[in-house]
């Protein structure tokens, strides 16, 4: 007698393989992608809301003669110390600036600094943060400096500046240079203001 094994249908073929699940990596690829996504849509918003630093601001309390005006030539050098800025007056901040001094402070290297000294005035109905980060100098040849925290021992404090206070403080910049104006920013979304240096 024979002994037979019972025939099985597809004896010998191999099963179809598995749906594969998505691997853990393709998922954190995917969520990092729609994240980078994220911040390029909030970093043009930003640049389509602030309209940039050359383009004059609403609230900037630089008056709009000047802000055309190129190098005066000598005829109009008498005229021009005659008129002093003032700022907007419909504006809600305002800020005024003067070059000052250098103060060293106990964590100044020998490196050169630049201070100006700013006064920031709220006229608006909302509270305004102030910080020395939120400040940038820009100065005759059009190079930005950006504020070098603790070198002044006068720098402007971090403080939230009620609707009618104002605030007076320096702002330094590293290097030696000729301060031509003072930009503040509040936030990432805010615009800008900005005072021309006396």
């Amino acid at each position: 007698m024979s002994h037979q094994q019972p025939t099985q249908p597809g004896w010998g073929q191999q099963p179809p393989p598995a749906k594969k699940k998505p691997g853990a990596g393709k998922i954190v690829g995917l969520s990092c992608l729609g994240v980078v996504g994220l911040f390029v849509v909030i970093g043009v918003l930003g640049a389509l809301f602030s309209g940039g630093d050359d383009e004059p601001s609403a609230s900037s309390s630089r008056p709009a003669a000047t802000q055309d005006a190129a190098k005066p030539d000598k005829a109009e050098d008498s005229k021009t110390d005659e008129v002093k800025e003032e700022p907007a007056k419909d504006a809600p901040v305002t800020i005024t600036a003067k070059k000052v001094d250098f103060k060293k402070s106990i964590l100044a290297d020998g490196t050169d600094y630049t201070s100006v000294q700013v006064t920031l005035t709220n006229g608006g109905d909302k509270d305004l943060d102030v910080n020395p980060l939120y400040f940038t100098i820009t100065d005759t040849n059009g190079s930005k400096h950006t504020a070098e925290l603790a070198m002044d021992e006068d720098q402007i404090d971090t403080v939230k500046l009620a609707p009618g206070e104002n605030i007076t403080g320096t702002v330094t910049g590293k290097g030696g240079f000729t301060p031509k104006y003072v930009t503040y920013t509040e936030g990432l979304f805010s615009d800008s203001i900005r005072g021309n240096v006396s």
